[in-house]
């Protein structure tokens, strides 16, 4: 069985509730993106066997190497659902400790699990024991309330019972997206345990990426916000971590990221919902750009595939530039 790519050269896309479905994971996987994240699972959900839950982990022979992330507040939950998970093939898993979000905090998931790390690290434990060592990562933040640092303490924990790697946001959950993710701390963490450790957080570009892993000593990078905005930061952060001077970077196409995600989605699902959800994403590539409101407008009116494809040509036919 195959170990995960990490590695400064081996960028991931992180895990993105609404976003990072299987159309858009290959969409960031051709344009270098080593290892993928399934949006946030819920183990409740899969253990009432929720159609919505399932529908999450949907994906294909060329989606790999994939991690599932699961979420939620019990580690019998965990105990309970993994082993179907793993039956059917699914092979690594990651644990949404870093969630902010006030639906997962009501679980008693996501960063709501700083509030209590031992019953964060019994979750991890569940895990590991269902998966294997070498099958599991936790995502964490600095910690809960502003200033209350218990991150390196979960994260040597965390190694001691087998996890493989950590993730971290450094920002708290108190902070939401707020304010600056604090790199420095990515590096107080690698210094303080043996286990590889990914930085997220304020990853905007490809630029921002190469300065973090250069400023932090950490073993790679998991692009979020930064992959909704351009899926090709993933291509263009390669390209600047093999030459730093580099100053023929390819400029962003709009238009053809549109219609390559328009084709992907149709093509593995194409349904009525699967519409209606792609025309609602497709204006988040336009932000911060002059006429994105035509854009969106023009996108929104759209009551087929066929005219959206269309709308999304007629935007590459546009010359615009992010303010």
């Amino acid at each position: 069985m195959k170990s995960l790519p990490i590695s400064p050269d081996k960028p991931w896309l992180a895990p993105l509730a609404g976003y990072s479905d299987l159309p858009f994971r290959m969409l960031c996987r051709r344009r270098g993106c080593a290892a993928a994240c399934t949006e946030m699972v819920s183990v409740k959900g899969l253990k009432h066997d929720g159609k919505g839950t399932k529908s999450l982990l949907t994906t294909c022979e060329e989606d790999t190497p994939l991690v599932v992330q699961l979420f939620g507040g019990e580690p019998q939950d965990y105990s309970n659902t993994m082993p179907q998970l793993i039956e059917e093939g699914y092979t690594f898993f990651d644990l949404n400790s870093g969630c902010p979000v006030k639906k997962v905090l009501k679980t008693g998931g996501g960063s709501a699990l700083h509030l209590e790390p031992d019953r964060l690290v019994a979750t991890a434990k569940a895990m590991v024991d269902a998966a294997g060592e070498g099958r599991v990562g936790v995502k964490i933040r600095l910690g809960f309330m502003v200033g209350e640092d218990n991150y390196l303490e979960i994260a040597k924990r965390l190694e001691d019972i087998g996890v493989a790697w950590i993730t971290m946001h450094p920002r708290y959950a108190k902070q939401m997206f707020s304010g600056t993710a604090d790199w420095s701390k990515l590096a107080v963490l690698k210094q303080n345990i043996s286990i590889p450790v990914i930085g997220s957080g304020d990853l905007f570009t490809a630029e921002d990426a190469v300065e973090c892993i250069r400023q932090t000593g950490i073993d790679g990078i998991m692009f979020a916000r930064g992959a909704l905005y351009d899926p090709a930061i993933f291509s263009r952060y390669l390209k600047l971590l093999d030459d730093p001077s580099c100053a023929d970077l390819p400029p962003f196409d709009l238009g053809k990221t549109m219609e390559e995600h328009i084709l992907m989605t149709r093509e593995f699902d194409g349904s009525n919902s699967s519409f209606r959800k792609i025309r609602s994403i497709l204006p988040r590539y336009a932000k911060g750009m002059d006429g994105i409101r035509a854009i969106r407008t023009g996108l929104t009116q759209c009551s087929n595939w066929d005219e959206l494809l269309e709308a999304a040509r007629t935007v590459s036919t546009l010359t615009m530039d992010r303010c």
